[in-house]
C-alpha cells in the first residue's frame, strides 16, 4: 500500500520506517528542506537505538521516500498519517494548529478518496474537528481515523515492530478494512487490533500515559516516605511488583518523569477536564508532586553544603531518560536552572544529548568529553539519567578526581553497599543515606 506520513519527528519517522519495513511504499513529508535532504542521504535526524539500520534498509529497498511536497505525496497515497507536534499552550491545552493546518491542505489538494489517520496525541473530539476542516474544502469522500501511538523513546523501534496492541478509532467500514489491511502483519502474529469509536481512541492515549505518570509519581511518594521511616524502596518495589495486578514496570523511583509525552499529556487531560467543568484531582496532584520531585536532590545538595555559591557540581546525564537524545521536560534542566541560580558551577557529561542542551542553554554550563572528566575537582556528583555506562563506574578513579567523595543519585544506579565500600557519601531516592 502507498502511505504518506506528514511529520518526521520521533513518532512520524519511526512509524514511517516501520510501515516501510512491513512492505508498504512510504512517503515522509516535512517542511524542513535541510532535514529532508539529509534523510534522502541516509542521515537519521533523531537518536533512537536500532532505527538507523531499518531506515537505511528501507531506503535501499526503495520503500522509504522523503519530500517537502505534500501534494506530490498525497497524490501517490490512499492513506495519510498525521504525525505532527501538538505542544502544550500556556494553559496546558494541546496546540492543534499544525494538525488543522495540514487537514486544511489535504482538503484543498485531494482529488480522490483518502483515509486520514491521526497519529498525533490529541484531545477528545479532534477527529471531528479534522473532519470538519477537510469537509469545508472538498466534496470528495474521505474518512478520518484515530490511531494513537504507544512508543517508548529509547525502545521505539522495538515497540513499533512488536506492539502490545493496535488501537484504531473509526466509524467507517471502508476505513476499518484499510487499517486492518495495514496492520495485518501484526494481527497475523497474534497482536490484537482494538477497534472503537474515534473519541474513545483519542482518550485511550491520554488515559494510558496519565495512568503511567500517576504510577511513577505514586512510587516516588512511597520512596520519599521510605526515607522518613527507614524502609527500603527497592524492597517495597519488589514486593508490590510481584502482585500481577500491579506489575514491576514503572515502579522505579527517581527524580521525576519528563520527556515529550507524560508531562504534556497530563497537562492536556487536566485542561480537557477543566473545559468540561471536570476536575482531575489525581492528575493535578501528580503534576505538583512530579514538579517537586524533579529537584528534590538539589535541595539535598544545598542542605549538605549549606551554601552552593562557587561549588562545582558534576552532572552525569542530560537526556530525560537513557537511550534517547530528547531533553524535553528533562529533570536535568530543572536541576541545572536551580543550581545555577544558587551560584553553583556545573560540568555535565552526556554525549548523546549534549548537542540539544548546548542549543538550548549554550555555555551556561561546561561539557565534559567523558564521564570521568566531568568529575575533575567536583564537590559532588549528581546523576540525572540512567545511562548504562554509569552503572558500573571505577570508584577509585572517581575518588581520585573528585574534591569530595559525594554522590547524589537521582536514578538509584548502585546497590547501597558499593559506594559504601568505597567510602562515598551516597544519597539516593527512597533508600538509606550512606554517610561515610
Amino acid at each position: 500500500m502507498n502511505i504518506t506520513i506528514v511529520g518526521t519527528g520521533y513518532v512520524g519517522l519511526v512509524t514511517g520506517t516501520t510501515l516501510a519495513e512491513l512492505g508498504n511504499s512510504v512517503y515522509c513529508v516535512d517542511i524542513d528542506e535541510k532535514k529532508v535532504e539529509g534523510m534522502k542521504k541516509g542521515i537519521v535526524p533523531i537518536y533512537e537505538p536500532n532505527l538507523e539500520e531499518m531506515f537505511l534498509r528501507n531506503i535501499q529497498a526503495n520503500r522509504l521516500h522523503f519530500t517537502t511536497n505534500l501534494k506530490e505525496a498525497l497524490d501517490k497515497s490512499e492513506v495519510i498519517y498525521l504525525a505532527l507536534p501538538t505542544p502544550p499552550g500556556e494553559d496546558g491545552s494541546a496546540d492543534l494548529s499544525y494538525v488543522l493546518k495540514v487537514a486544511n491542505d489535504i482538503g484543498e489538494m485531494m482529488t480522490e478518496y483518502k483515509v486520514v489517520v491521526n497519529k498525533s496525541t490529541v484531545p477528545v473530539g479532534t477527529a471531528d474537528r479534522v473532519t470538519a476542516v477537510i469537509k469545508s474544502k472538498t466534496d470528495l469522500p474521505f474518512d478520518v481515523v484515530s490511531n494513537p501511538e504507544f512508543l517508548r523513546e529509547g525502545f521505539a523501534v522495538e515497540d513499533s515492530m512488536n506492539p502490545a496492541r493496535v488501537v484504531v478509532g473509526c466509524s467507517s467500514d471502508k476505513a476499518k478494512n484499510i487499517m486492518a489491511q495495514i496492520y495485518q502483519p501484526f494481527t497475523n502474529t497474534g497482536v490484537p487490533i482494538i477497534f472503537m469509536d474515534e473519541k474513545s481512541s483519542e482518550l485511550t492515549k491520554y488515559a494510558a500515559n496519565s495512568f503511567l505518570a500517576v504510577k511513577i509519581t505514586f512510587m516516588n511518594e512511597i520512596a520519599n516516605y521510605c526515607e522518613l521511616v527507614g524502609a527500603d524502596v527497592d524492597k517495597v518495589r519488589l514486593g508490590m511488583g510481584s502482585d500481577d495486578r500491579i506489575g514491576h514496570r514503572f515502579l522505579f523511583p527517581g527524580i521525576g518523569y519528563g520527556g515529550s509525552c507524560f508531562p504534556k499529556d497530563v497537562k492536556a487531560l487536566i485542561k480537557s477536564g477543566q473545559d468540561e467543568n471536570f476536575k482531575f484531582q489525581i492528575l493535578e496532584s501528580t503534576e505538583a508532586v512530579n514538579n517537586a520531585q524533579k529537584v528534590i536532590l538539589t535541595k539535598d545538595i544545598e542542605k549538605y553544603f549549606n551554601d552552593l555559591k562557587g561549588k562545582k557540581i558534576a552532572l552525569w546525564g542530560l537526556a530525560f531518560k537513557a537511550n534517547t537524545d530528547d531533553i524535553r521536560e528533562a529533570s536535568s534542566l530543572d536541576n541545572i536552572k536551580l543550581l545555577l541560580e544558587k551560584g553553583a558551577k556545573i560540568t555535565a557529561y552526556d554525549k548523546i544529548a549534549e548537542a540539544n542542551v548546548k542549543h538550548l542553554i549554550g555555555d551556561q554550563i561546561e561539557y565534559a568529553e567523558d564521564m570521568y572528566a566531568a568529575l575533575e575537582d567536583a564537590d559532588c556528583l549528581l546523576i540525572a539519567t540512567e545511562w548504562p555506562e554509569f552503572k558500573n563506574p571505577n570508584f577509585d578513579l572517581m575518588a581520585s578526581k573528585m574534591k569530595n567523595k559525594i554522590i547524589f543519585d537521582g536514578r538509584n544506579m548502585f546497590p547501597l553497599e558499593v559506594p559504601e565500600q568505597h567510602g562515598f557519601f551516597y544519597k539516593s531516592i527512597g533508600r538509606k543515606t550512606i554517610n561515610n
